[in-house]
Formats: C-alpha cells, sequence, structure tokens
C-alpha cells in the first residue's frame, strides 16, 4: 500500500465503483478501498437471511417458513435500470454485462384513487387505458404522438413550443389534460419526484418521456431491467473492470486519516502506512466534514408471500404513487422482486416501499404503500439521511494565516527595497519588483502574496447519497458530474469503451 497512485477511491458503493473502473480503463493507477469486509457500501444486497436480522437487530432471526437463508440477496437501496438509460449505456460500454445476467421487470403501474393502474406510454396503451376517460384518452394519445415526433432541432415538430422557454406546464394545457394524467405523466413517464419540473422549460420532461417509452421499446414489458441475484452486482461487477485494468482492492480496511498538505489531498493513512495520490473519491461516510444534511429517506423492507393485488400477478414490478394522490410533496415508491430473480427463497417476494421523509413519523409516511402490500410477513424499517458535497473538489482554498504571513513578508522586503534588489524565499515564490512603499504599494504585496498562498484545489470528490427514487438516472448525473469535475472534460461514453486485446487478447468483435 505504501506506495504512489493517480486515484485513491474509498468505498464501494456503485457511484464509486463505477467511477473507478473508468479511470482504470482511462489509464490511471487506482486504489480501492472500503472499510467494509463486503462490497456495494449502501447499495449493497445482503445475504444470507440471517444478516439482514442481525443488521436491523432483530433478536429472533428469520422462522423456518422463509426458507433457506442463502436463496435471499436483499437489496438495502431499491433501484431499477432504465432499459435504454445511462447505466445500461455504461454497462455496455465497459462491456460489465459479461459478469452479469438481467431479466426485464414485469411492470410499471400507477397509483389512483386507491388503485393501481398499469402506465400508459403508448398510443395503444394510452387508448385502452382505464385511467382516463374516451375524450382524455384521445387528448393524451395526441400528447404522446407530440412527444415522440418532438426534436428540438427541427422547427416542423415542436409545433409552436419552444423547448427552452415553454413551461412543462404551458404545454400540459395546450393538449388539455387533466390533474391526473398530468400525475402519472410527470411521475409515472417522467420519474420526477415533485412537481418543481411543472414551471421549468419542458425540454428535459419531454426527452425524459421519450427515454421512458424508447426503454419500454426495447422489451415490451416495462421500461426497467433488474439484475439476478441483486444490485449489490453491479458494484461488484465494475470492481472487477477496474482490477482488469490494473486496480487494486482493499476491502476490510481502515481508513485512519486522508492525509491532506497545503489544502490539497496528498494520500490515505491505513494501519500505519500512507498511500500517496493525486484524487481522491470517496462516499459521503469518509468525509462527513466535507457534506451537509440535504433530507432523509425512508425505505422500508417487506418480505411477501404473495404477489401484490393488481398487477396481474406480476413476479417484478415499480408501483409510484404520484404526491398528489396521497396529499404530499413527494412521491411514493414502490419496488417488488421475487425468487425469480435468485433474490429470495421459492414463492417468496420482496416489496421495498420508499420515499423522502417530510414528517417526524417516516413510516406513516409510506403507509398507503405498506396498504398495498398487506399482508406482510416480516419488515424492516431503515431511516437514512442524504448528504451532498460542501464542495466541487475542484475550488482553491487560502490559508487562514495568510494574511498575517503578508504582513510578515512585507516587513522583510521594505528592508530591501531602498537597495532595489528582489529576494526568492522558501515558498518557491519571487516577490515583485521593488515598489516605492506608499499604502497602495503595500496593498499590491499583500494581495501579491496572498495569491501565491493560494493553494491547489483538494481534489477529494465527494458522492451523493441515494435518493429515493426507484431508477438509477440521478446515480449517473452524479457520476458524469464527478467525472466533469476530474478530468476536467464533459463525460464521454466514449471514453468507457474497453481497449480491444489489451486485456483478454481478445479481437474486435
Amino acid at each position: 500500500m505504501d506506495e504512489a497512485y493517480d486515484v485513491i477511491v474509498l468505498g464501494t458503493g456503485l457511484t464509486e465503483c463505477i467511477l473507478s473502473g473508468i479511470m482504470s480503463v482511462n489509464g490511471k493507477k487506482v486504489l480501492h478501498m472500503d472499510r467494509n469486509p463486503y462490497y456495494g457500501g449502501e447499495s449493497s444486497s445482503i445475504t444470507p437471511l440471517e444478516e439482514l436480522y442481525k443488521r436491523f437487530e432483530i433478536a429472533e432471526g428469520p422462522p423456518e417458513s422463509m426458507g433457506r437463508g442463502r436463496d435471499w440477496n436483499v437489496d438495502l437501496i431499491p433501484k431499477f435500470l432504465m432499459a435504454n438509460g445511462q447505466l445500461v449505456k455504461m454497462l455496455l460500454y465497459t462491456e460489465v454485462t459479461r459478469y452479469l445476467d438481467f431479466k426485464v421487470v414485469e411492470g410499471s403501474f400507477v397509483y389512483k384513487a386507491g388503485k393501481i393502474y398499469k402506465v400508459p406510454s403508448t398510443e395503444t396503451e394510452a387508448l385502452a387505458s382505464n385511467l382516463m376517460g374516451m375524450f382524455e384518452k384521445r387528448r393524451f394519445r395526441k400528447f404522446l404522438v407530440f412527444v415522440a415526433n418532438f426534436d428540438e432541432n427541427d422547427s416542423k415538430t415542436l409545433e409552436g413550443v419552444d423547448p427552452h422557454n415553454t413551461t412543462m406546464r404551458e404545454v400540459y394545457r395546450r393538449f388539455d389534460l387533466g390533474q391526473d394524467v398530468i400525475d402519472f405523466t410527470g411521475h409515472a413517464l417522467a420519474l420526477y419526484r415533485t412537481d418543481d419540473y411543472l414551471d421549468q422549460p419542458c425540454l428535459e420532461t419531454i426527452n425524459r418521456i421519450k427515454l421512458y417509452s424508447e426503454s419500454l421499446a426495447r422489451y415490451g414489458k416495462s421500461p426497467y431491467l433488474y439484475p439476478l441475484y441483486g444490485l449489490g452486482e453491479l458494484p461488484q461487477g465494475f470492481a472487477r473492470l477496474s482490477a482488469i485494468y490494473g486496480g487494486t482492492y482493499m476491502l476490510n480496511k481502515p481508513v485512519d486519516e486522508i492525509v491532506m498538505e497545503g489544502g490539497k489531498v496528498i494520500g490515505v493513512k491505513s494501519e500505519g502506512e500512507v498511500a500517496r495520490c493525486q484524487q481522491l473519491i470517496c462516499d459521503p461516510s469518509y468525509v462527513p466534514d466535507r457534506v451537509r444534511p440535504a433530507g432523509k429517506v425512508v425505505r422500508v423492507i417487506c418480505i411477501l408471500s404473495h404477489p401484490i393485488r393488481g398487477t396481474s400477478d406480476a413476479n417484478s414490478c415499480q408501483i409510484i404513487i404520484p404526491q398528489n394522490q396521497v396529499g404530499r410533496k413527494s412521491d411514493i415508491y414502490v419496488c417488488l422482486i421475487s425468487s425469480a430473480h435468485n433474490v429470495a427463497a421459492q414463492g417468496k417476494y420482496i416489496a421495498i416501499a420508499s420515499t423522502t421523509v417530510e414528517t417526524d413519523s417516516p413510516e406513516n409516511e409510506v403507509q398507503p404503500a405498506l396498504e398495498l402490500l398487506e399482508p406482510i410477513d416480516q419488515k424492516f424499517v431503515a431511516i437514512s439521511d442524504i448528504y451532498e458535497p460542501t464542495d466541487d473538489g475542484t475550488e482553491s482554498q487560502v490559508r487562514l494565516s495568510g494574511i498575517f504571513e503578508a504582513f510578515q513578508r512585507v516587513k522583510e522586503w521594505a528592508h530591501l527595497a531602498g537597495s532595489r534588489t528582489g529576494s526568492r524565499e522558501s515558498t518557491g515564490f519571487s516577490p515583485p519588483p521593488p515598489l516605492s512603499l506608499s499604502p497602495p504599494s503595500l496593498l499590491h504585496l499583500i494581495h501579491w502574496y496572498c495569491l501565491c498562498l493560494l493553494t491547489f484545489s483538494a481534489q477529494i470528490f465527494c458522492s451523493r447519497s441515494y435518493d429515493a427514487t426507484t431508477h438509477f438516472e440521478t446515480t449517473c448525473d452524479d457520476i458524469k458530474d464527478i467525472y466533469r469535475r476530474m478530468a476536467g472534460a464533459p463525460f464521454d461514453f466514449e471514453s468507457m469503451k474497453r481497449r480491444q486485446n489489451d486485456v483478454f487478447g481478445e479481437d474486435e468483435q
């Protein structure tokens, strides 16, 4: 460990593992450490089932009716992959798909007035849906045709809509869509958590709806995919990619200190050794002084012996409860998976309800979802803080002692001013040419020296906590943003491509 690396990564959550893989593919020397003895961090899958009971401090352990403990892989963070989304692209470009198997999620549903309905996303489904009356079906169908044909670079498809100035609220008004249709369009198709998007330019929402439709078109049943054996397989796949390209992995490795020098990270200390680095990636738990709370998420893991009513006995599905349907500010989500995905014992189901916390009674906030799941064999309640970084890792910092040091240097330079000679300080910087020591010149010297004390940027890049959504699009946005700040250039999927013939001796296919 006692050597130099380009990048050190702390934590093996999905965000960290994807970035580790990308950096390794790009030729960086990477050290990846985790204080835990397993991969995944917050996004891990817990197995066997006995470990889940221990984690939530349920002393009696699982009953025999739960089957063999090793048949279970229970996700702590419920998420699905959009079939045409960013994470699937990352998997394909890096060829991490060779390590994983996926199944299509069987259905996508939306909650309205206490009942569950299939989300209509095509013209045919819109006309057949029970969510809307006859006339509203026709209006919604016209809206879907408009979205499908929409191209911001082709004025003929815009129908008078300005992608960058017309709000989504105005677009809905143009098609005379009712509130219930607006609810499931914005929350079950565009996958927004709140209604804030309504007064923002419509382009982003239209692109989100197109993504949903394109993902649905890939496999037909729903726009979502899920990996066999649980989401914990995803970070392990990207960790393997990093290892293939020379990345070094250390699990169960404590982090004693992030070593800083002049405001910039220079390494990580563990068990008496220091691994040096130029850049550091980590999850919020490793840098509590560099993150701030941004809310809470409540997640309730439920073990069931039956599929969810109203879903046509689907072995897997997503249900979205739009905020307006239950008088909230943010949506409630339900993910259902089962033994069909090798995550539960035969005949068992795992349903996870989640939402952003808004009150002092988080579990009560997901009650509308829990009522859909009854009867529940066992539930595990987790309330997690959401953290976001306080800086972007590239901002320069000034030493607080700089002002005092500047005055000391000015005094020294004042003695040299008469001889018109320069001086070279231990900082490696040369002072400006001697000036008359009038007040403006003193200010000039102080200002110059403070600039000399500007350190390099900290180069610590902290990820964001996982939100309540049931997809990975927001996580991928965070990955792309961290990459942009680290590399100083926009994220490009091409940068993730494996180089042919460099690892396995494979010919380009």
